[in-house]
């Protein structure tokens, strides 16, 4: 790895305070097939891509354009892995989808009283939760429908280091704007609507929004918390929708490519490499999401803003100077 590439990595993790671990994955050796032709992601690459998953993926600053770039500084790309096809390709796509997994679950364990509110909605016990339960799903399937049509085409054209830092650069001045708006106006208007009081319309409206973040770079929470505060609901009660609807997107996401490449994924990816990276993207997204509830209530969005252009600006120069 060469210097810029170690300091670019660095950079990156301890941006997003993981610095710690980096030097025991920065020394790991780059990837490819063993002896045996089993794949070789070392453990401290498929660590580094869990925790850069689990930190990333709830923060409105995009898991994928983080893991997108971290995979470019590493090396691991379908010419560094398996037979170098477009197969392989899949495969590595395929297990940073299936880490999400980790995230998943570390939502689950963290609101569990709004997910058992749901379960007894389901059962006709809690009108709240029944309503919460019919906003998620109605906020989930604009997504659902237009990942399944254009799937391929995303992934074609916007799975590369352009489209993501215009997507970063592009989601921060959103969420720098939008802060910028609601510190100007009073602070009984910055209120909104609590999370009981979201109507199936502004879920929709959310929903249709968070297609946008189909586009690397954009990142899932940025555009469903902006929309949730857009549509009145308070900063908090955004937040939390934007946790709750991340559930069943991301849930949908992990099992539709589970089914589809991994078999592939598998016979790149050995278990342990995946159940490392499942464990670390569990752990990092439990802190991750703990402070960023913790920092939201006393302060707003902007930190994302500033990290996003930053970091934008920054490999936008390295990848035009030839750096990455």
């Amino acid at each position: 790895m060469t210097p810029i590439r170690y300091f670019l990595l660095l950079f990156l993790c301890a941006g997003l305070g993981l610095g710690s671990s980096l030097p025991a994955a920065a020394t790991a050796e780059p990837p490819g097939p063993d002896t045996t032709g089993q794949p070789a992601m070392s453990v401290g690459q498929a660590a580094i891509l869990g925790v850069v998953e689990g930190l990333t993926e709830y923060l409105p600053v995009s898991s994928t354009g983080h893991l997108l770039l971290a995979q470019r500084i590493m090396g691991i790309d379908g010419n560094s892995v398996g037979n170098g096809d477009q197969r392989s390709q899949d495969a590595i796509e395929a297990y940073t989808i299936c880490i999400q997994a980790g995230a998943i679950i570390a939502v689950l364990g963290l609101y569990f009283r709004r997910v058992r509110q749901i379960f007894a909605g389901m059962a006709g016990r809690d009108p709240s939760g029944r309503r919460l339960l019919i906003n998620i799903i109605v906020g989930f399937l604009p997504a659902a429908v237009i990942g399944l049509l254009f799937n391929g085409v995303i992934k074609a054209w916007l799975f590369g280091p352009w489209p993501v830092v215009a997507a970063w650069l592009a989601g921060g001045m959103a969420i720098l704007a939008v802060h910028w708006y609601r510190q100007s106006r009073p602070q009984a208007a910055r209120n909104g609507v609590a999370l009981d009081d979201l109507t199936w319309k502004m879920a929709l409206i959310i929903g249709i929004a968070q297609c946008i973040a189909m586009w690397p770079g954009v990142s899932r929470s940025l555009i469903t918390i902006v929309g949730g505060v857009l549509v009145g609901m308070s900063l908090p009660a955004a937040v939390e929708f934007s946790f709750l609807l991340g559930v069943l997107t991301l849930g949908g996401a992990t099992a539709y490519d589970t089914v589809k490449h991994g078999q592939e994924m598998l016979s790149i990816f050995d278990p342990l490499s995946l159940s490392v990276g499942l464990v670390f993207a569990f752990l990092s997204a439990v802190a991750a999401i703990k402070w960023m509830v913790s920092y939201l209530n006393h302060h707003g969005m902007a930190l994302f803003g500033y990290y996003r252009v930053g970091l934008g600006l920054t490999v936008a120069v390295l990848l035009a100077t030839g750096k990455i």
